[in-house]
């Protein structure tokens, strides 16, 4: 591995614990500024604040969030975008280059695929050109990768999650996010079939905090390598307080029951 890979993986994985806590805040370009992300700056402050080891946004945004002092969190700069008004909402394109990404100052890049959508094959192209370029850089890409189609009956399969995810790697990814499968077992299956961190996506903004907590407890139990959540963490009530738990989580292995003290009724 390249000397600048390495350093760029420290900065959004865990050197110590080798899991993370990536907030993406994305959503923007998908669905609108939606409660949580309309100021950025301060939902970016919270989310720091409470010990997150990384953000994950599209290129115009580190400048409305750049913060002068406090806390450091590594920036991980999203390449592919679609909009919830698009016909083909799960048809991502490419909107910025791994350069582009270097020029802004990011730690790592990120690419959105979806298996099974009428556009595969372009989605497929593209993250390997990416991942190709990456590679030049020794800059770290991060995979989301999802199974979205007309022949995908259930994204939260077990052996469709593990597809999903055997493809991150295959095609060059250095981390890879895909759903939870639901339990322990059947997810460990999938980060077995992995070389490469898993970590977890968030889905709809769950109704029980417990609920999240425990999912991701379980998950690291299965061996995953944290998560990548973006509304259960930055539409919470308290996001400095919800990141908090979740690193007791995820960094110190406190157990979900007990990082609910964190909240203090603010679940």
């Amino acid at each position: 591995m390249f000397m600048g890979k390495a350093v760029r993986l420290e900065r959004i994985i865990d050197r110590n614990t080798r899991r993370t806590i990536i907030v993406p805040m994305d959503h923007g370009t998908t669905v609108g500024p939606i409660p949580g992300i309309v100021n950025m700056h301060s939902a970016v402050k919270s989310i720091v604040d409470g010990g997150a080891n990384a953000v994950l946004m599209h290129k115009g945004m580190p400048r409305c969030c750049h913060r002068t002092r406090g806390r450091d969190v590594g920036l991980i700069v999203h390449l592919s975008a679609s909009t919830s008004l698009s016909p083909l909402p799960n048809a991502k394109a490419l909107v910025c280059s791994v350069e582009e990404a270097i020029r802004l100052g990011a730690d790592a890049v990120s690419v959105h695929v979806n298996l099974g959508d009428e556009s595969e094959a372009k989605m497929l192209e593209e993250f390997g050109r990416v991942t190709d370029t990456a590679q030049s850089w020794g800059m770290p890409v991060l995979a989301m990768v999802y199974a979205r189609g007309p022949k995908v009956r259930d994204e939260y399969d077990p052996e469709i999650v593990a597809h999903c995810a055997r493809v991150g790697v295959e095609l060059g990814a250095d981390v890879v996010k895909v759903p939870y499968t639901g339990d322990p077992e059947s997810f460990s299956r999938v980060v077995d079939a992995c070389c490469i961190p898993v970590v977890i996506a968030g889905g709809p903004k769950m109704d029980s905090t417990r609920a999240f907590l425990g999912m991701v407890q379980d998950s690291l139990r299965a061996g995953g390598a944290g998560l990548s959540v973006g509304r259960n963490i930055f539409q919470h009530k308290r996001p400095d307080l919800i990141t908090q738990a979740l690193a007791s989580v995820v960094h110190e292995d406190v157990s979900a029951d007990k990082a609910m003290d964190i909240l203090k009724g603010q679940e």
